[in-house]
């Protein structure tokens, strides 16, 4: 099927759920559940704004030490709330999402790849898709087009992902073009701003693809980085991918870590019961009303692992 004629399945349904006499009981129940909603870049500033602005007037925005404070004293946080967070620290972060945020005062969270701070690396994942398709070849990867590859890439034990990745740069006829990424000073204007900076490791390997020791050297790295930098030691946390694994769980807990975000498409608790593994919503800043409207009452969530979706 076309790719438009994909997008105006997409959005049929999504229209069809909206409308839905589901969508009222859905949306009375996640009244008093938590809406972690887990973005990337923006791409679509003036749909990002609206976005905002409906929380606005029809939730209650939280920061991230409202989300600690309710997991560590098993207090609910009020019906409606919903607490904004940003992973792997796109510059559209400072740029198109920090204006809206501080004049709505809607508290956020930036989750940040500590290893592409104040460089212009780009993401791993950005980097093999444009590898694979200006001709890059792996052992591991074969004739996989760009999204498969990297979904592969994704499932490999973290080593073979690394090798992996240099035969593609070693045999691709074209290198993948630079990213400008966030500085210190960006972060420190975050910050400044209200927004927490948290952990989302040094490299942003799936971590339950990775040995012991570079969990450890993943997250203790960043960390340190995080503390320097800032003059404070973070105290958030986000699971590259959503992988959740435990060891990574022991180490957040012995460095003191308040909350730790997962990727799963689905709704927390006012009161999370486990604080380190806190389920967020996926969104985007194109993603449309109706869909947005159904993500938020979990209809789309629902329907989302019915279908399959992890």
């Amino acid at each position: 099927m076309p790719t438009t004629d994909r997008a105006a399945g997409r959005r049929g349904l999504d229209a069809l759920l909206r409308r839905s006499p589901l969508q009222p009981v859905f949306r009375a129940h996640a009244a008093r559940r938590l809406a972690v909603l887990a973005y990337h870049g923006i791409d679509d500033p003036a749909a990002f704004r609206a976005q905002m602005e409906r929380l606005a007037r029809t939730a209650r925005p939280v920061g991230v030490d409202e989300v600690a404070r309710a997991a560590e004293h098993r207090r609910p946080l009020p019906d409606r709330s919903v607490l904004v967070t940003f992973d792997d620290g796109d510059r559209t972060v400072l740029t198109e999402a920090l204006p809206v945020l501080a004049r709505l005062g809607v508290p956020a969270a930036a989750y940040v790849i500590t290893d592409l701070v104040g460089g212009d690396q780009p993401y791993w994942w950005t980097e093999a898709a444009h590898l694979v398709a200006h001709g890059g070849r792996a052992d591991a990867l074969p004739g996989l087009d760009p999204s498969a590859a990297v979904r592969r890439l994704k499932a490999l034990p973290d080593a073979e992902r690394r090798s992996a990745l240099a035969e593609l740069r070693a045999t691709a006829t074209r290198q993948a073009p630079r990213q400008r990424q966030l500085s210190r000073d960006d972060l420190h204007a975050l910050a400044d701003a209200g927004l927490a900076i948290g952990n989302h490791t040094a490299s942003h390997p799936c971590l339950d693809r990775c040995d012991d020791a570079d969990i450890d050297a993943q997250l203790l790295a960043a960390h340190d980085k995080l503390t320097r930098w800032m003059g404070c030691p973070p105290t958030s946390f986000a699971y590259p991918n959503g992988n959740y694994d435990p060891r990574a769980d022991r180490v957040l807990r012995t460095l003191g870590y308040r909350t730790g975000f997962l990727f799963d498409h689905r709704h927390a608790e006012l009161a999370p019961a486990h604080r380190l593994r806190i389920s967020r919503l996926r969104v985007n800043s194109h993603t449309g009303r109706d869909r947005f409207d159904t993500i938020l009452s979990g209809l789309h969530p629902a329907v989302h692992r019915l279908r399959g979706g992890r």
